[in-house]
């Protein structure tokens, strides 16, 4: 899967502030990734990531 710094990912679960929307800060084995409706972060291993990614979105 080709996730790159930037990228909005939309996952399958939605964060408790109601977002289902995450921005890419940091990519390798982990992921840094930033809540779209709260701005709360969070590192996420590559497999658990590419398991709940919906849709992948290139920011413009």
């Amino acid at each position: 899967m080709d996730i790159q710094v930037g990228d909005i990912l939309k996952l399958k679960k939605q964060h408790p502030c109601g977002s289902k929307e995450w921005e890419v800060l940091r990519a390798g084995a982990d992921f840094r990734l930033k809540c779209t409706g709260c701005g709360h972060q969070i590192m996420i291993a590559r497999r658990a990531l590419e398991k709940s990614v919906k849709e992948i979105r290139q920011k413009p």
